[in-house]
C-alpha cells in the first residue's frame, strides 16, 4: 500500500506538474508563476521545519546532530548547483558551432535541462518515499510541496525549450521524460530505505535542507523582482497560505 502510495504522489509531482506547466505557459504565464513561487516558499519552508526535521528527530535522531545534516545538505545543495551552473555556461561556450549542425533537441542547453531535471526529479521521487516511509500523511505533504515547486520550475524549462527552438510538442516530451525521473527515484527509493531503516532520519534531514535551499536561494530571489506594494502583499500572504496548509494538513492527520 505505501509503495501504491509512492507511486501516486511522485505521479503527482512529476507528470502532472509538467501537464499544468505547459497549459500555464501557453496561457497566462506570467501572472501565475509569480503566484506559485510564494506559495511553494511557504509550502517547503513549513514542510521543512514544522513536518521532516521533527519527523526525523521522532525517529531518534539528536537535535544536534540534525542540525549537523542540515548545514552539512545545504553545502552539498550549493556546491551541487554551482557544478551545474559551470556546466552550463561551458556547454554554452563550448559548442556554439556544433549546435548549428545538429537537431535542435541535442543542444547541449536542452540535454543539460533534461538531464538536470530528470537527476532533481529522481532525488525527490527519493524523498517523497522516505517520507512515506516514516509517515503517510508526511508522505502527501511532502509531495504537495514538491508539486508547488515543481509547477514553476516545469514552467521555466518549457519556456527554455522553446526559445531553444524545440516544438511545443517535443518540449512537454523531453519535460514528461524528466518528470517520469521522480516515479523511478520514489519506487528504487522504497525498495532501499525499506532495508536501510536507520539511515531513514538522515534522509528525512537532508530533505528538509533541500527544500530549505530551494526556497532560500532560488525562490526567495525570483520574489524579489517584483517589488511593488501589491505584489510584497500578495507573496506574503501567498507565502503564509503556504504555511497554513501545511499546519492544516497536520491537523487532519491528528498532529
Amino acid at each position: 500500500m505505501t509503495l501504491v502510495q509512492i507511486v501516486l504522489a511522485t505521479l503527482a509531482g512529476g507528470l502532472l506538474s509538467v501537464a499544468l506547466a505547459a497549459l500555464l505557459g501557453l496561457t497566462w504565464l506570467p501572472r501565475f508563476a509569480d503566484r506559485m513561487v510564494a506559495y511553494a516558499v511557504g509550502l517547503m519552508l513549513a514542510t521543512a521545519f514544522m513536518g521532516l526535521l521533527p519527523e526525523a528527530i521522532h525517529l531518534g535522531l539528536e537535535a544536534e546532530q540534525s542540525g549537523l545534516v542540515l548545514l552539512g545538505g545545504l553545502l552539498a545543495f550549493f556546491l551541487l548547483e554551482k557544478l551545474a551552473l559551470w556546466r552550463h555556461d561551458h556547454a554554452q561556450g563550448g559548442h556554439a558551432s556544433v549546435a548549428h549542425a545538429i537537431d535542435s533537441a541535442a543542444k547541449p542547453q536542452v540535454s543539460l535541462i533534461v538531464l538536470g531535471d530528470g537527476l532533481h526529479n529522481a532525488v525527490d521521487g527519493v524523498l517523497i518515499a522516505a517520507a512515506f516511509l516514516s509517515e503517510p500523511a508526511l508522505g502527501w505533504g511532502t509531495a504537495v510541496a514538491v508539486l508547488a515547486h515543481e509547477i514553476p520550475q516545469e514552467l521555466g524549462d518549457f519556456m527554455v525549450l522553446l526559445s531553444a527552438g524545440v516544438t511545443r510538442g517535443r518540449a512537454l516530451a523531453l519535460n514528461a521524460l524528466s518528470g517520469a525521473a521522480m516515479v523511478v527515484g520514489g519506487v528504487l527509493g522504497h525498495a532501499a530505505l525499506q532495508n536501510a531503516k536507520a539511515a531513514l532520519p538522515y534522509v528525512l534531514v537532508l530533505s528538509a535542507a533541500s527544500f530549505v535551499y530551494i526556497a532560500i536561494a532560488d525562490l526567495i530571489p525570483e520574489l524579489h523582482r517584483r517589488r511593488g506594494p501589491r505584489d510584497v502583499l500578495a507573496q506574503a500572504a501567498l507565502l503564509i497560505g503556504g504555511l497554513v496548509t501545511v499546519q492544516g494538513l497536520h491537523h487532519m492527520a491528528g498532529h
